[in-house]
């Protein structure tokens, strides 16, 4: 396929998609017949840069990661979705790879959430969107690349987040993502992207290897579902964490509440206020790029 095919796809199904159905305001004095260019970059997570010279075929063989939050963000269906990977020379992913797709369906619960803190994983636990109370309560999820979206990787490897743990309950939730990884393995036994993860953290991480090799079951859901997060800008929250599985498309949604009327519910609010107002400064200029 020529580069252009790509880009004038994009930009047609740009023009369809109302600004209302993707949270943003409309109003009468827009040129576009749809969203601007600047607001499909940032939704998708690329430079609106990059996205120019994409729909002016400049920019060739985005990748596979690019396409699909081109798709997401212009809520393709799937027959769309999948002609845009074949337009930018992928193969559409099969049912023997991870699913990485929010569907439309999800989308629209997403939208419903937008004033609550909420992520979505893939069977991996690695970030395939976050929107911006989360972001705000969590941290920047936009600044992690590449291994860095994965949960496991996070709580082995990466920085200390922002949740509070004891020794004892760290440990168990470790354990509950390793063996869940594993059942995801089980499922998905030829996706290479799964295998790298499993290859990179075996190589990296002792207590992943220990754990990924070990013959004792993971420890029982945590009953209390209750997490403490430390926010620089407010002090500790204690929140409610539900993760909800959505079996079909295999992808895991968490979402963080507090009771109305209390304390929590009052530093949840301000927390997503302050942070929602610095990371609007930091990325007034949307440039940020996906990892390739």
């Amino acid at each position: 396929m020529q580069a252009w095919e790509f880009g004038r796809a994009v930009r047609r199904w740009r023009d369809r998609v109302a600004p209302e159905a993707v949270g943003l305001p409309g109003g009468q004095r827009r040129r576009a017949a749809g969203l601007r260019r600047e607001e499909l970059a940032g939704l998708a997570g690329i430079s609106a840069d990059y996205l120019t010279r994409l729909e002016q075929g400049r920019a060739t063989a985005p990748s596979a990661q690019v396409v699909e939050s081109l798709a997401r963000a212009l809520r393709l269906a799937d027959a769309e979705r999948d002609l845009l990977y074949q337009l930018a020379g992928h193969a559409a992913p099969g049912r023997d790879v991870v699913p990485s797709r929010v569907t439309p369906s999800v989308q629209r619960l997403l939208d419903r959430l937008a004033n609550t803190p909420v992520v979505v994983y893939d069977a991996t636990w690695t970030v395939l969107l976050a929107n911006a109370p989360y972001n705000a309560l969590m941290g920047d999820t936009t600044t992690w690349h590449g291994i860095e979206r994965n949960a496991l990787w996070r709580n082995l490897l990466g920085p200390t987040g922002r949740v509070v743990h004891t020794p004892q309950e760290q440990a168990d939730h470790e354990a509950r993502l390793v063996a869940d990884l594993r059942l995801t393995a089980s499922r998905y036994p030829v996706d290479r992207a799964l295998r790298r993860l499993v290859e990179e953290l075996t190589e990296r991480s002792a207590r992943f290897a220990e754990l990924w090799n070990a013959d004792a079951p993971a420890p029982p859901p945590d009953p209390s579902k209750r997490k403490v997060v430390d926010h620089s800008g407010v002090g500790r929250i204690t929140l409610d964490c539900d993760t909800l599985v959505v079996t079909m498309d295999d992808v895991r949604i968490t979402v963080y509440t507090a009771e109305p009327g209390t304390e929590d519910a009052e530093r949840l609010a301000l927390a997503v206020v302050l942070g929602t107002q610095r990371l609007g400064v930091e990325t007034a200029d949307p440039a940020s790029t996906l990892p390739r």
